[in-house]
Parts: C-alpha cells; structure tokens; sequence
C-alpha cells in the first residue's frame, strides 16, 4: 500500500450544494432494490455452500408508470417498470452434483418484499412489474473471485472516498429527511408519501432549504387540507433545522405548487415514479446518504455489488469510517478526507494506494503515522469481515 497523508489549510467554505434523495425517490428506490437483491443472494449462497459466491447486480433502471391522483383518492392508470440487471452465480457443483440458484424467484420476492417495506401505499403486485435480466459472470471475473483463500481479492480496480465530519447543512440536509421518512414522521403526518427529497443552498451562514414532498392523495380531502398540511410540515422542518445554531433557514416546502392553477404535488402511493419519474442505481445518494458536489464524491454505486469483495463498496465505506476514526481519535484533527484506490486481484485488506488530506494542528510526519496506524488496523480488522454487517442491514451505503 502506498499512503499520502497531506495536512492542508483550508478557507472557510462560503457556498455549499447539499441535496439528499429520500427513500420513495426513484433512484434510491433502485439502490434499495439492488442491494435487497444482492443480499438475498447472499444469504442463500451461504445457507446452500457456506460462502458468498459471486455476483454483481449494480444496475438496475425504473420506468415511470400513469396515475391519475385526486384529493380524497386516485388511481393507478398505468403500473412502474423495474428491470433488474446484473451478474450472478446461476449454478454451482456440490459432492458432483449440479444445483440451480432460483435467481428469477429470489428477486421477485426481494423486490416486492422491498418495494413493501418503503411504501405504505404502493402495491407491488398491483402497481409495479418487476422484470429481471440477469446472467452468468464472465470466465474471468468469476475465476478471480474464486481464486481468493482467508482474503478476498479485490473484483475491480476502483476507489472509495469518505469524509469526516459532516457539515453544519449536510447534517441539516439528512436530519430533515429521515425525520420526514422515520415513523415517528409518519405519525405525526400521515399525509406524506415516502418520495421526499432535500435540496439545500448555503451562503455564508445563509440557507435555503427547498423540500419536495409528495403527498397521498386519498389522506388530503381538499386543497385548503393540502395548504394546512403543507404550513404543518414546513413549520416541523423549521424546528429541526434551529437545531444546527450557527445557521438561517428558509424553508420552503412543494415550491412548484401554483393554487390558481390548481397544481399540487400529490400522489396514489406516495412517490413521483407513480407518474412519469423515472430512476436508476447510482445516480442517488452517496455512501454517506448525500450528494455533496462541494466534497470529494465518487461515481461508484455501492448498491448491488458483492459485499466480500467488490471494492467500490467496500471501500466507499471504509473510507468514511477512517477518515471518522482519524478525527475521533487524535484531538489535534479537525477533519479528514480519505481517497482509497483498489487494483483488480489484489487483496482487499492491500490497496494500491490511500491518500489522506487533514486538517488541524498537527505535524506532517504525526499525521502520517496516525494515518497508517488507523488504516493498517481498519483494513486488517473490518474489510474481511464487512460483508456480515452488510447483510444485517448494519451499514448505511446510500
């Protein structure tokens, strides 16, 4: 492994994008589904051969369907299509005898069992057609997955970033939706769908936080409810959002509403891909569960890739818990940004390169060391054993 750990002196950041994809949005919609896929898979390799066996099934694309919402119901005129694509171990050799993965029943099931578990209000045996395109992996990729003993080798060569901590507005950004999305959100309103994204600007300590929500139709029995609904949501953000001190907020709610036109955001089952938005994997949120274009970022979707050795998974997360393990554990940094690069059947735990950026009151040879300790032992102790905690549901990755 070849480490650079650079201390840097940084400007305060006047401007900051930060946007965060609820979990009814389309695209986090097919990371949801890819890495469901992905996990069941896994466990049914394990529970018939005691491994992971390889599999890719990263891509994954949503086809808005029709609906026709009205305020006090509505209907789905038109289903969603999701086609499900990737790589997978289809068969293996047990004692000499041929067994077949059911890979066509097993992500049927995981995807509905998903959709279930996002949605309150979308039936996927009545609102969606889940197709399913996947294949055999290729000679080589399956040969070098193989080929690794006690440690796994690396699927691809790629890289992982992480960073430590979040900002005043990124934490902002991500408090806003899962409080929104969690149940007790849900509780105090009934009224909104799970397809809640979070877009927000800053300058200076200046912020406009612009939410799109959608609300279910048949819960809102007017459009004087939906105002009153839409004033109660936008006055619980505003509570959240005096939390982080050092920050003005404007909060607005559903901005492309026009009343004189009669234009609500509204929907049957509480996502906008009822109706025409579509989604794809990896065009979401990042391993953090934000898109921050002002931080380091990566184009690797961590969703659906194997969790035992495909890098730009793995080490999408170990970044960040480095770059956190950095700054908890030496008080004289501020802040990390960890860059991670894998080569193709080479172990895991033995990247090609890591580098480091810090900030801080701390020497360039500390740093240094610091960084290789904390490295050195997060790679020998978590890359191996990962994987568990990703199938536990344990790690967040989008």
């Amino acid at each position: 492994m070849m480490l650079t750990a650079y201390k840097i002196e940084t400007r305060p950041q006047l401007v900051e994008f930060v946007e965060r994809k609820g979990k009814g949005h389309p695209d986090t919609v097919c990371d949801a589904l890819s890495e469901r896929l992905s996990v069941e898979l896994s466990r049914h390799y394990l529970n018939e051969t005691n491994m992971i066996l390889h599999h890719n099934v990263d891509k994954a694309v949503l086809v808005g369907g029709q609906a026709k919402p009205e305020f006090g119901g509505g209907s789905v005129t038109e289903p969603i299509y999701i086609l499900l694509v990737g790589r997978a171990t289809g068969k293996y050799f047990n004692n000499g005898n041929e067994h077949i993965v059911p890979i066509g029943s097993i992500a049927i099931k995981a995807a509905k069992d998903e959709l279930r578990r996002i949605f309150r209000f979308l039936d996927p045996d009545q609102h969606v057609i889940i197709d399913y395109r996947i294949k055999q992996g290729s000679v080589d990729l399956v040969g070098n997955f193989n080929a690794s003993n006690a440690v796994p080798l690396s699927n691809d060569t790629s890289f992982g970033v992480g960073f430590y901590p979040l900002s005043d507005t990124e934490r902002l950004v991500l408090n806003v939706e899962t409080y929104l999305n969690s149940k007790k959100g849900k509780d105090e309103f009934p009224e909104l769908g799970e397809d809640i994204k979070v877009m927000a600007f800053r300058n200076g300590n200046n912020v406009t936080l612009t939410v799109a929500a959608a609300m279910i139709s048949k819960l809102i029995g007017s459009p004087s409810e939906y105002m009153e609904v839409k004033k109660r949501v936008t006055e619980r953000i505003k509570e959240i959002a005096s939390e982080e001190k050092r920050l003005n907020v404007n909060v607005i709610v559903n901005n492309a509403d026009n009343v004189e036109k009669g234009i609500y955001y509204i929907t049957v089952t509480g996502t906008s891909a009822e109706n025409g938005d579509d989604g794809q994997v990896g065009r979401g949120n990042r391993a953090n569960g934000l898109i921050t274009p002002f931080r380091p970022m990566t184009l690797e979707a961590t969703a659906g890739k194997n969790p035992r050795s495909h890098t730009g998974k793995i080490y999408s997360v170990l970044a960040r818990e480095i770059a956190q393990k950095l700054v908890e554990e030496n008080k004289r940094i501020s802040s990390a940004q960890v860059y991670m690069l894998s080569q193709i059947g080479r172990p895991i735990t033995d990247p090609l390169a890591v580098y480091v950026e810090a900030t801080g009151e701390i020497s360039q040879d500390a740093l240094h060391s610091h960084a290789e300790s904390v490295i050195n032992e997060v790679l020998q102790r978590r890359a191996k054993e990962l994987w568990k905690d990703i199938l536990e549901g344990k790690v967040e990755l989008f």
